[in-house]
């Protein structure tokens, strides 16, 4: 279901970014009611001379996540929580982040993205296709 995308800079040791991964795939379960098992997580890391912030290089750390999510399926509340949580679990794991660290919750229609073929929107029918027939005989029992 989502995806997250984090960039960031300086280089991180590689056995960081299972960590990061797994407190990242947590914290969207919990706060967004997002499935894990199917939680994607990508994360870039570059040289600190081609993440720059103001036209120069940082001499912090400095992120950027992205998160993409089907659209209406979470409250502002939520996606606020997400934000400020996803902020605070960066500088617990990668130190005190330049201000210019950016946390991104990007809502996508259901009919424009999905995973292993099928779109949200189809996933939405699937499920309510499943349903009906157990809620008539329930109405009807």
């Amino acid at each position: 279901m989502p995806t997250l995308h984090l960039r960031l800079a300086p280089l991180l040791n590689p056995p960081h970014y299972t960590a990061l991964a797994q407190q990242l795939t947590a914290l969207t379960a919990r706060v967004l009611h997002k499935r894990p098992e199917v939680t994607a997580v990508m994360i870039d890391d570059m040289p600190a001379a081609r993440f720059c912030v103001g036209g120069a290089a940082s001499d912090q750390p400095v992120a950027c996540l992205e998160i993409d999510i089907t659209a209406g399926t979470n409250t502002m509340q939520e996606k606020q929580q997400f934000v400020h949580e996803a902020h605070a679990l960066l500088r617990r794991l990668l130190g005190d982040l330049h201000e210019a660290s950016y946390v991104i919750v990007r809502e996508l229609p259901a009919t424009d993205w999905g995973y292993a073929g099928l779109t949200q929107a189809q996933r939405q029918l699937q499920r309510r296709a499943q349903t009906a027939p157990a809620e008539r005989i329930a109405i009807t029992a």
